[in-house]
């Protein structure tokens, strides 16, 4: 078994978090089957570039190895579903899932966030809205084996073109 790089664990009634990495994606192309019969519609955006940086974890997301294919609910709530494929800097290829939810804290937040990165409005503060995840990973056997045996949260920042989120392991 590979070595775990985190200290320590979680209680029973406390846990603990620690940072392992963060990812800055860009986003490319964007599709959208709107009003579909059951109710929401989906998009689908591919992932244009990205970069991985972080105390256990550092490297790029590869190009065009996938993306985003969020629905759109009736509720105001985009519920995403990526994945992806991301390359250490040691050469290992990791396939990322991920999935998240956004919302708006304010009533208009969705709106205006559509504004901003469709039509060029002003940037929507990362107070007004929830972006979280749950990512999963599948690796090769070797130094990022940890990355199948934990649990992790992302929060994430929307960017204008894309989103940064910072991942902590569940301890």
């Amino acid at each position: 078994m590979t070595a775990i790089p985190f200290d320590g664990m979680s209680g029973a009634h406390e846990p603990r978090l620690e940072f392992a990495f963060e990812i800055a994606i860009t986003f490319a192309d964007a599709e959208m089957i709107p009003d579909m019969p059951s109710g929401f519609g989906r998009g689908f955006v591919s992932i244009e570039s990205g970069t991985i940086t972080g105390p256990h974890l550092s490297g790029t997301v590869l190009a065009g190895s996938g993306g985003d294919y969020a629905a759109f609910r009736p509720d105001g709530v985009l519920q995403g579903d990526a994945r992806y494929i991301l390359l250490a800097d040691n050469g290992d290829r990791i396939l990322m899932h991920n999935r998240a939810f956004v919302w708006g804290r304010q009533q208009d937040t969705m709106d205006r966030m559509r504004d901003w990165m469709f039509n060029d409005g002003p940037p929507v503060p990362f107070e007004d809205f929830y972006l979280r995840s749950s990512p999963s990973f599948e690796t090769p056997k070797g130094p990022h084996e940890w990355m199948m045996r934990h649990v992790f949260v992302g929060i994430g920042q929307r960017e204008r073109f894309g989103n940064t989120l910072r991942y902590y392991a569940v301890l």
